[in-house]
C-alpha cells in the first residue's frame, strides 16, 4: 500500500515537473510525458506497473471527457457539427476498417475480427496534445475547436466498433446489426447525457453561492452520465459529452461567478492529472508490454509502424476532400453574406405585427443567429495549411491505451496485438506530436491577430456598459425590497462605468508598455503584492485572529484577480 502511495506521490510531482518544462522547451507535455515514462520504467528497481482497462475507462475516461467537454463552446460545436460528424465517425470507422484489413495481412491466423477490433482500438486520436500545441502556438480557434470536438465524439465510434468487432470474434453479426446497435448506442447516450445534464444544473442552481457542494456535485456528473449509459449497453462517452456540453452552456446563465470559479480551478487541476497520468503511464508501461511478447517482436514493432503510416495516408486521403468541401461552404457563405443582412435589415425594419411580437422576436433571433453563422463560416475558413495541420494532429492517447488491454484474453497473439497499439500511440505521440509545432510554425498558420481580438473584445466590452447605463437609468432601478436606491449611488456607479468606458477606449489605442493604462496595472499590481506583504506580517504577528486572515485573503485576491487576468 505505502509503495503504491510513493508511486502516486511521484507520478503527481513529475507531472507537475513536467507540465512546466514542457512550454519552455517547446514540446507538449503528452509527448514529453511518455518519454520520462519510457525513462522511469528502465531504472533500477523499477516496479511493474499494470492499471486494469476498466479503471481507465471507467474512472479515468469519463472526467477527462466531461471536463474537455464543459470547456466547449456549443456554438463553434454546433456551426462544425457536420466537420466533427464526419471525423468522428466515417474517418474512425474507415481507418478501423483499413487498418484492420493491413493487420488481417500481416497476421491471417488472428481472423478479421479480431483484427477489426485491433483497428478500432488504434483509429481514434486524442486531441490533447493537439490542442495544447495549437492554443500555444496561436492556432484559428475554429480548427482548434474542431480538433476538441473530433477528440471527444471518435471514442464513442471506436469503443462502439470495439464492442462489435469483440461480439464478431465468437458470433455472427451482420452490418445491419452493428448499424442498429451503433445508432442505439448513440441516441440513448444523448438522452441519458442530456436528462444528467439538465437535472444536474437544476440541482446545482438551487444551492447556488455553496460553491464547494455545487463543485463536488460536478466531480459525480460524469459517472452519473456514464454509469447508466454503459448498463444499458449506450455509448457512455456520448452521455458523458452531452452532460458536459449542457453544463457548460447553462454554467452561464444558472450558476454563480463563485461557483464557476470554483469548478474551474477543481476541474483543470483534475485534467492535468488524470490526462497527463495516462501519457505517463503509457510510457512507463511500454517495457511490461515489450516484455509480454515471447516471440514476434520484431513482427509486431514492424506491424505497428505500418499500421502507424496507414493511419497517417487514411487521414491525409480523408482531410483533403473535408477541406475542399469547407473551402466550399466558405464561398458559399462569402455570396450569402449581403442577402442574409439585407433580409434582416428588411424584416427587422418591418417590425412585428399586431400580437405577434413574440413570434416576431423569435423569428429575429433566428436571423440573426443565420447571419452570424453566415459571417463565421466566411471569416473562418480553413484553407490547406489548416488542412495540413488537421491531417497531422492523428495522435493516439487514453483510449488506445485502455481497449488495447480490453481485448479478450483468450484472441491468438494478444500480448503482440497490445505492443501493436502501443506502437501506434507512442510513435505517433512522439513522431507527430514532436513535429507538430515546427509544422505549425513553417505553414505560418495563426489565428485571428491580435488587433482583431483586441476590437472584438473592446465591441462585447461597449455593449456590456450599454447595459450598464441602461440599468442605471431606468426609472424601474429599485432596491430587492421595492425602495429607491441612495440617489448618489447610481451616479457613482454612472461615473465608474464611464471611467471603465475610457479605459477600454484606451486599450484600443494604447499599445505602448508605457502607457497610462498598462502603468495603472503595473501599481495595481505593487499594491496588491504590499497588501500582500502586509498581510502576511500580520499572519506571523499573531496578533489577530485567524478568521479575520482568511477574510482578509479572499478580498485581495479577489482584488488581485481582477488586475491579473
Amino acid at each position: 500500500m505505502q509503495e503504491l502511495a510513493l508511486l502516486a506521490v511521484a507520478a503527481v510531482l513529475i507531472i507537475v515537473a513536467v507540465s512546466w518544462a514542457a512550454p519552455k522547451l517547446g514540446v507538449a507535455a503528452p509527448v514529453l510525458l511518455v518519454i520520462v515514462g519510457m525513462g522511469c520504467s528502465q531504472l533500477p528497481g523499477a516496479p511493474h506497473v499494470f492499471v486494469e482497462p476498466e479503471w481507465i475507462l471507467g474512472l479515468v475516461l469519463p472526467p477527462i471527457l466531461y471536463s474537455a467537454a464543459v470547456n466547449v463552446p456549443v456554438v463553434d460545436f454546433r456551426r462544425d457539427f457536420k466537420t466533427i460528424g464526419a471525423l468522428s465517425v466515417l474517418l474512425v470507422v474507415g481507418s478501423a476498417f483499413g487498418t484492420g484489413l493491413l493487420i488481417w495481412w500481416l497476421l491471417p491466423d488472428i481472423g478479421f475480427a479480431t483484427a477489426l477490433a485491433l483497428g478500432a482500438v488504434i483509429s481514434p486520436p486524442d486531441a490533447v496534445a493537439a490542442t495544447s500545441i495549437g492554443k500555444r502556438l496561436g492556432l484559428p480557434p475554429r480548427l482548434v475547436t474542431i480538433l476538441e470536438g473530433e477528440g471527444l465524439v471518435n471514442d464513442a465510434t471506436a469503443l462502439v466498433l470495439l464492442r462489435t468487432a469483440i461480439v464478431a470474434i465468437t458470433a455472427t453479426v451482420s452490418f445491419g446489426s452493428a448499424l442498429g446497435d451503433f445508432a442505439r448506442a448513440v441516441s440513448l447516450g444523448i438522452v441519458i447525457g442530456a436528462f444528467v445534464g439538465v437535472v444536474s444544473v437544476w440541482v446545482r442552481s438551487r444551492i447556488q453561492g455553496q460553491p464547494v457542494l455545487t463543485t463536488a456535485i460536478s466531480f459525480v456528473v460524469p459517472f452519473l452520465a456514464f454509469i447508466p449509459a454503459e448498463e444499458v449497453h449506450a455509448s457512455g462517452v456520448i452521455a458523458v459529452v452531452t452532460a458536459g456540453l449542457i453544463t457548460g452552456h447553462q454554467s452561464a446563465k444558472r450558476f454563480t461567478a463563485h461557483d464557476r470559479i470554483s469548478e474551474r480551478t477543481n476541474w483543470r487541476t483534475i485534467q492535468l492529472l488524470l490526462e497527463n497520468g495516462v501519457f505517463l503511464l503509457m510510457g512507463f508501461e511500454l517495457t511490461s508490454v515489450v516484455g509480454a511478447v515471447d516471440d514476434g517482436l520484431a513482427r509486431a514493432l514492424v506491424a505497428g509502424l505500418l499500421a502507424t503510416a496507414a493511419l497517417v495516408v487514411l487521414r491525409v486521403a480523408f482531410v483533403i476532400p473535408l477541406i475542399a468541401l469547407l473551402r466550399h461552404q466558405q464561398r458559399r457563405a462569402d455570396r450569402l453574406t449581403g442577402k442574409i443582412k439585407t433580409l434582416v435589415d428588411r424584416f427587422t425594419a418591418r417590425g412585428p405585427r399586431p400580437g405577434g411580437e413574440e413570434r416576431f422576436d423569435r423569428a429575429t433571433r433566428a436571423l440573426q443567429r443565420r447571419q452570424a453563422d453566415v459571417n463565421f463560416y466566411a471569416s473562418e475558413g480553413l484553407g490547406w495549411r489548416g488542412g495540413v495541420v488537421l491531417a497531422w494532429s492523428g495522435m493516439r492517447g487514453v483510449v488506445t491505451l485502455a481497449a488495447a488491454q480490453s481485448l479478450p484474453t483468450d484472441v491468438p497473439h494478444r500480448a503482440e496485438l497490445i505492443l501493436i497499439a502501443f506502437t501506434v500511440a507512442i510513435v505517433t505521440l512522439v513522431v507527430q506530436g514532436g513535429s507538430l509545432p515546427l509544422v505549425i510554425r513553417r505553414l505560418g498558420i495563426r489565428g485571428n491577430d491580435e488587433e482583431h481580438s483586441r476590437r472584438e473584445y473592446a465591441r462585447l466590452a461597449g455593449e456590456l456598459i450599454a447595459a450598464t447605463r441602461a440599468l442605471l437609468e431606468s426609472p424601474a432601478l429599485v432596491r430587492e425590497n421595492g425602495k429607491p436606491f441612495d440617489p448618489e449611488l447610481p451616479e457613482q456607479a454612472r461615473e465608474r462605468s464611464g471611467a471603465t468606458a475610457e479605459a477600454i477606449e484606451r486599450m484600443l489605442t494604447e499599445q505602448d508598455p508605457d502607457s497610462h493604462l498598462n502603468q495603472r496595472r503595473e501599481l495595481q499590481r505593487l499594491m496588491m503584492d504590499a497588501q500582500q506583504n502586509a498581510l502576511l506580517d500580520a499572519r506571523a504577528g499573531g496578533t489577530y485572529g485567524s478568521h479575520t486572515l482568511e477574510r482578509a485573503q479572499i478580498f485581495i485576491d479577489g482584488e488581485a484577480a481582477r488586475f491579473t487576468a
